[in-house]
């Protein structure tokens, strides 16, 4: 366990980013200390508590110009008062101050007369995280939503710890009113090194391959991008030892301090047993130091108040406060809580339905224009599997999640099997077929998830023209390829844009083949040359064992592909009555393997792998067609079960309503 309460996030020029732990001596009390010139080998561990480090006076962490501004030279946390004085301590300010600039996009801009200047230590052999990396860090989310959505993957990476909910709501700075973002779970808790590692750069202790975060930067980046300051508390319990820890990381403290390198104010208890009482770690002096920094930089007062934010955290769980929202170009708070009380809109003028036509209406009300502005919709299709035990609370109320294949119709199945370098890099299956509001949509695209998580949203593949690819969307979770680091696009490597040439052959497939369906004209030709061969462009029906050869060597009317169409439609419609989405959906397109780009049909019979292909397609519909069968039989059985637990109750009740009768009765007969 690192014995320092203040984090410095400084940098080696030859090893990078890491955590340096700042200790406090005794007689140095409140002074900021920078670590020893080391080497390679002695990069600073989280394993060895005990390195040591070299004291040096505050005025090096201090801006030069701060200093000539006429101010003074004593560090804020020379302003605590003696460990012998510290009852009662609060804050020696009554308000937290703002950020000098309160526009996320103009924040970034130091005002020389206030803020550090980078100072380059050559002679020390390493670099300072100037404050200003902080912002221009945050700077990667271009979209406020994407940097919620980074802080609830923390929460979703902690269900196999226990987490149960995680909960987005507003709160009030207890300072002076003003709105705040809460974001709090109940998972498995940081202990004091895992919440420094938190608050640092590049540390990422998640090793399962399913967990979705894996930089190490999504906290930093995610809460500055929402405002300039936020305070974390967490608590733990490991081997039955209980800690909870607090945090700061003020880039509003950082500027109006003058400090030309990163600080973390943090302070560290842990239950004593024997006396039942949380007790400080680390030292007083050095806790004192920190807890006044705490008491004037963020929204509480008093100790009595911090402590007070774990009263709902239960036994293990971390509460994330956001405060100093930034405001957008407009002047206004980018977080609009006012428009709905149980949603967080992106501050923009919504349009009103009832003022548009009809088409214009049905496409601004679909998920895929909602989703821009409205966290709760967006939140619905975060992840593509959820949980039943977890839940994502927004405002007081459930996000209800929405997987996506539930609004297409005329569902099929395609496998695609990415390959690089003569090697098969994963399997993907893409779900596709049209909007339920198609033809009445100009919507289009795939939605691409990474770990369960979205990645890119109704990504659009083509620009269609004569409305060829209208409508049509699709599903998949491409774990081949790697997300940006703030998880709003992909990297544009190989891969990726093999997937997206793919996803447009897809997409031209799918409607000239499915147009029909919809009542669009289907003006292209469709030409068979062979017996054995089908164009490429035409995609077998889903569902079709033996797909039927068009003619030989004559061409596809239109009126013969608007009375397949006709008839495909008919059949759908027949076989979706009664029947669950599961069961329509069964009309798979196994049929089709695509393997890198190229399609092989499995009606040629030396393709091997696409006989083996439907022979597990058949097996899968039998055992569909079984579980169907077997959810009837158990709906009944619970059914007939809660009849006649109903008709036991009714027996009980009748019982005593006969018992109290008789006892009236005795009763009646004793006076």
């Amino acid at each position: 366990m690192i014995s320092a309460d203040i984090v410095d996030l400084s940098s080696d020029d030859e090893e990078g980013s890491n955590l340096k732990a700042v200790k406090l001596e005794p007689d140095v009390v409140g002074a900021v200390m920078l670590p020893k010139e080391h080497t390679k080998k002695d990069v600073i561990k989280h394993e060895k508590p005990n390195t040591e480090f070299v004291s040096q006076r505050f005025d090096e962490n201090r801006s030069p110009n701060v200093l000539s501004a006429g101010q003074s030279s004593s560090s804020i946390l020379d302003q605590v008062p003696s460990p012998a004085d510290d009852s009662g301590l609060t804050s020696p300010s009554p308000l937290c101050p703002a950020p000098v600039c309160r526009q996320f996009w103009k924040a970034g801009n130091y005002d020389d007369a206030v803020a550090a200047k980078v100072t380059v230590q050559s002679s020390k052999g390493h670099l300072h995280v100037h404050p200003m990396f902080l912002h221009s860090n945050a700077t990667s989310h271009k979209w406020a939503f994407g940097a919620v959505a980074e802080l609830l993957d923390n929460a979703v990476d902690e269900i196999p710890n226990g987490a149960t909910f995680v909960n987005v709501d507003k709160i009030l700075n207890a300072r002076d009113g003003s709105p705040a973002l809460l974001i709090q779970d109940d998972g498995g808790g940081m202990d004091p090194e895992a919440m420094r590692r938190c608050m640092s750069f590049g540390f990422s202790d998640k090793k399962s391959k399913s967990a979705i975060g894996q930089y190490g930067n999504g906290f930093k980046t995610s809460t500055m991008r929402l405002g300039a300051d936020v305070i974390v508390f967490s608590r733990h319990v490991n081997n039955r030892v209980s800690t909870q820890s607090i945090g700061l990381l003020s880039y509003t403290f950082l500027s109006r301090s003058g400090y030309n390198r990163i600080v973390v104010p943090m302070v560290d208890y842990e239950y004593n047993k024997a006396s039942g009482k949380m007790e400080i770690l680390h030292g007083k002096e050095h806790f004192m130091s920190n807890l006044s920094t705490l008491l004037q930089w963020s929204p509480y007062s008093s100790e009595a108040e911090l402590l007070k934010q774990f009263d709902d955290i239960g036994s293990h769980g971390t509460k994330v406060i956001i405060y100093n929202l930034w405001y957008n170009g407009d002047r206004r708070m980018e977080l609009d809580f006012d428009t709905d009380p149980e949603d967080i809109f992106i501050g923009r003028d919504i349009k009103k339905i009832d003022t548009l036509r009809a088409s214009k209406a049905i496409c601004e009300q679909h998920i895929a224009n909602q989703l821009q502005y409205s966290l709760r919709e967006y939140l619905s299709i975060l992840y593509l599997r959820i949980s039943e035990n977890f839940k994502i609370v927004l405002r007081g109320r459930a996000v209800l999640h929405r997987n996506l294949a539930d609004d297409l119709k005329f569902i099929e199945y395609i496998l695609y099997k990415p390959q690089s370098g003569g090697f098969v890099e994963g399997v993907v299956v893409t779900t596709i077929g049209f909007l339920k509001e198609a033809p009445h949509v100009n919507i289009h695209g795939f939605n691409v998830y990474h770990k369960n998580r979205l990645i890119l949203p109704f990504w659009r593949v083509v620009s269609y023209s004569d409305n060829r690819g209208r409508g049509v969307a699709g599903v998949l979770e491409a774990n081949f390829i790697e997300p940006t680091h703030n998880k709003q696009d992909f990297e544009r490597t190989s891969l990726f844009q093999k997937l997206e040439t793919r996803l447009k052959e897809m997409t031209w497939e799918y409607w000239d083949y499915h147009c029909g369906l919809l009542g669009y004209c289907v003006k292209k030709q469709l030409r068979v040359t062979s017996s054995s061969q089908i164009p490429s462009s035409i995609t077998v029906p889903a569902g079709t064992e033996n797909p039927h050869i068009l003619k030989q060597c004559f061409p596809v009317t239109v009126t013969e592909v608007r009375e397949r169409a006709r008839g495909r439609s008919e059949q759908c419609t027949l076989e979706s009555q009664g029947k669950s989405r599961e069961g329509v959906c069964i009309k798979r397109k196994a049929d089709v393997l695509v393997e890198d780009g190229q399609s092989v049909r499995a009606n040629q019979p030396k393709n091997q792998q696409a006989v083996i292909l439907l022979e597990e397609n058949r097996k899968l519909r039998a055992k569909c067609s079984d579980y169907e069968k077997r959810k009837e039989e158990l709906n009944l059985k619970a059914t007939q079960i809660r009849r006649n637990v109903r008709e036991v109750e009714l027996e009980i009740q009748r019982l005593l309503d006969e018992l109290k009768s008789m006892e009236a009765v005795k009763v009646e007969g004793i006076v």
